[in-house]
């Protein structure tokens, strides 16, 4: 199974700003449905029930403090103007907590053999880009100052993506709350 570390997106004013942006935006590209809004804090791969299990048993051994994200600015990886993704990003603070999540989790699954394959960059894909498309600039640009609301971080989950003809089908396996 295909699986990943993820921070959801649950505030429902969040999904719905995003919502509008890909409505308004004049991006020929893919969005992202709203019930798929994360933050991927590490993805693994295609691994066994068994690695699945140990994956899950390390995970449940990360401890962190619930935080606040505010989601602001759109950008594009891996360059503007040749985007394969558009992207929402956070505060400089946030960021930095997710961060630091990040590495707790890189730390945790790494006597298990998994490493992150890119360093952590936080942001939110919103939009997938499979052709070419014109020159996205002033979209972007238009993008940099939009907020899109604070985002209250209190669990990670490990998530399984299941690749459909329709898109990612994301489901929860297991959880991990913030410690109070």
């Amino acid at each position: 199974m295909r699986v990943f570390i993820a921070i959801e997106i649950t505030n429902d004013e969040i999904v719905e700003s995003i919502k509008k942006f890909q409505n308004e935006s004049k991006i020929d590209a893919k969005p992202v449905e709203s019930k798929n809004f994360h933050f991927t804090l590490q993805f693994i791969g295609d691994v066994s029930e068994k690695m699945n299990s140990k994956i899950s048993q390390s995970l449940q051994k990360i401890e962190f403090s619930s935080f606040d994200v505010f989601l602001k600015g759109v950008g594009a990886f891996p360059k503007p103007k040749f985007p394969r993704v558009i992207w929402i990003g956070t505060d400089e603070h946030g960021g930095n907590m997710l961060i630091q999540l990040s590495k707790k989790v890189n730390e945790i699954l790494e006597p298990l053999g998994f490493f992150p394959d890119k360093p952590f960059k936080p942001h939110i894909t919103v939009f997938r880009i499979k052709k070419q498309i014109g020159d996205i600039l002033k979209e972007l640009e238009n993008g940099k100052m939009i907020n899109f609301g604070l985002q209250h971080v209190s669990s990670i989950k490990l998530k399984k993506s299941e690749l459909t003809s329709n898109g990612s089908i994301y489901s929860d396996l297991m959880e991990v709350s913030a410690k109070k």
